[in-house]
């Protein structure tokens, strides 16, 4: 019996404390599983932190020291923009500014009106002065100004007027911005632009705006060319404002140096305004003064500089200064669309100007004459990267070009072929162009041509390659007449170089077994040889008819697409 009950007790004990272990481990578990749990918690918690950075407080602007003593509700943003019928986008734009700044006020500290205000307030009137731009009601900030300043007057303004003005403030600020700086909304494809827009971040600049009591020091989400450009729009309305540029008529058909007529009086005036005469003269005499101010401004519009007073110079001369005005406006309108900083190290190309611009480190150091793309085959509008310089390249022939100029030669004389060093192919076979009856073919032709290289190709000696969707490149060329001209819009739409061994030499500067002895060696021969340039190069092709260039001259050109007047329907839209 005595071993029974021992046997019983032991086994009592054993249950028991399997039992007690089973508990432990169910707490253990119970227990790791909350560590668990709140781990993935916390690291879920710092994932969200990292997503919401966005609209955290900007630490080199709001620090721990509040900008401003006054905070915000910000349940009262809701009733604003349900008030003021506030789009979706300007609604993000607006909570996502109060947010960095845990809803303190931008506009407002404990003594009033900031001088933040009085900074947009300027801007806001310098724009709508520059452009004739009245979309934002400058009246209703004037109002709401003078509202905040009664302030000053020992009068406190209730808490839902302070509300009203600063909120009011940030939304036209917010639009203001978009149309000053971020231009049209239209999508830029449609205009035949297609170098993509990049976002502007508005949130800084008005960051900056209220942090700053100096305004020479803010940065704008602008190039220098628009900066250079709206000075001069500026100065060209203020001579509007003075009565405009006299005008300029004679019978003669020109006039140059020891000639005199009375038109002259009003040609040196004219002159005289626009910088390009430097010294006041009243007299009716063409002397070399007056011939060195014409080949300035002749310069300046891309006219031959002949220093004679002709009718091409009378055209420039006389176009009414509004259309000026307007000219400069729609190219600000596409400085806005390029990006703030451009690389150090790119290639121009100005369509209109018909040159080809080299910049190092942020400044032009070359310039050389160009040939583009006539109006019914247009260059492109975009940016490139040049990766290949193609040393006595062949020219694989468009179907374009194929259709309509080859097949109606080739149907005439077979020989025309051979005379121009064009070969035939049959996909990937050379064939006998003599083996094909060439008149039943109309609009398609089952054949690709390719032009073999030599000193007559079309391409010259010397390609630049930077790919693209357009199938435009840089490139030598034979008919080096054309250069000669002052229009030069002649090609199929790539970009004829007046100089392009120099600029393989300048592409290919820090590539050692490139120098200019040995790309001469090879262009000795007709054998084609392709360069990898590295790193690549940007390549702009741009189209401005008006700009200020890096001596600070304001230049216009012919609108040789129409592109400006396409533009120019979206711009000056309240005249449709």
């Amino acid at each position: 019996m005595e071993v029974y009950f021992t046997y019983i007790l032991n086994l009592k004990t054993e249950k028991y404390f399997l039992k007690q272990k089973n508990v432990f481990f169910k707490l253990f578990t119970f227990t790791f599983l909350i560590c668990l749990l709140f781990s993935f918690a916390l690291m879920s918690c710092g994932k969200n932190k990292a997503a919401n950075k966005g609209i955290l407080p900007d630490t080199s602007i709001y620090s721990n020291q509040n900008f401003s003593e006054k905070i915000l509700d910000s349940t009262i943003l809701a009733d604003f923009y349900l008030q003021y019928h506030t789009e979706d986008s300007l609604q993000t734009q607006i909570t996502e500014f109060y947010k960095r700044r845990n809803y303190q006020y931008a506009w407002f500290d404990k003594n009033g009106i900031t001088e933040a205000c009085h900074i947009f307030y300027n801007q806001l009137q310098n724009f709508s002065s520059d452009f004739d731009d009245q979309s934002i009601n400058t009246k209703l900030i004037d109002s709401l100004i003078n509202i905040a300043h009664k302030e000053d007057k020992n009068t406190i303004l209730p808490e839902s007027e302070t509300h009203k003005i600063e909120f009011l403030l940030t939304s036209n600020f917010f639009q203001y911005a978009e149309k000053s700086f971020g231009g049209i909304a239209k999508n830029t494809y449609d205009l035949e632009w297609f170098i993509p827009r990049k976002k502007k971040n508005f949130q800084s600049l008005l960051d900056s705006i209220i942090s700053t009591s100096n305004n020479s020091n803010l940065q704008y989400p602008v190039n220098q060319y628009y900066k250079t450009l709206t000075i001069e729009l500026r100065n060209y309305k203020a001579i509007e404002k003075s009565g405009g540029f006299p005008g300029i008529t004679t019978l003669k058909k020109q006039i140059s140096v020891g000639e005199s007529d009375s038109c002259l009086v009003n040609l040196k005036r004219y002159l005289l305004i626009t910088g390009d005469l430097k010294t006041k003269d009243t007299t009716m005499i063409f002397d070399e003064n007056l011939k060195t101010a014409i080949i300035s401004f002749q310069n300046r519009f891309g006219l031959t500089e002949s220093g004679i007073l002709n009718k091409a110079t009378l055209n420039e001369l006389n176009t009414p200064i509004k259309e000026r005005i307007q000219q400069i406006m729609i190219n600000l309108e596409r400085l806005r669309w390029l990006p703030e900083e451009m690389e150090p190290n790119f290639l121009m190309v100005n369509i209109p100007e018909f040159k080809l611009h080299i910049f190092e480190n942020g400044k032009p150091i070359s310039e050389s004459k160009v040939v583009v793309g006539k109006m019914a085959t247009k260059t492109s509008i975009f940016k490139g990267q040049l990766s290949t310089v193609v040393l006595n390249p062949y020219w694989g022939l468009p179907n374009s070009i194929v259709i309509n100029e080859v097949l109606p030669k080739i149907k005439s004389n077979v020989s025309y072929l051979s005379r121009n060093n064009i070969e035939v192919f049959s996909k990937n076979s050379i064939i006998d162009p003599r083996t094909v009856n060439w008149s039943q073919y109309k609009t398609q032709v089952p054949y690709n041509f390719r032009q073999k290289p030599g000193k007559n190709n079309s391409l010259g000696k010397i390609k630049f390659l930077f790919p693209n969707n357009y199938n435009i490149y840089l490139h030598d060329t034979p008919s080096k007449s054309l250069f000669t001209e002052t229009n030069r819009s002649f090609s199929h739409g790539c970009i004829r170089v007046e100089n392009p061994k120099n600029l393989a030499e300048y592409i290919l500067r820090n590539d050692t077994q490139w120098n200019i002895e040995h790309i001469e060696k090879i262009l000795k021969t007709d054998i084609e040889k392709r360069i990898t340039v590295k790193p690549t190069i940007p390549v702009y092709l741009l189209y401005l008819t008006s700009w200020v260039n890096h001596r600070g001259k304001l230049n216009f050109r012919k609108d040789i697409y129409l592109h400006d007047k396409k533009l120019a329907s979206e711009i000056f839209a309240k005249e449709k």
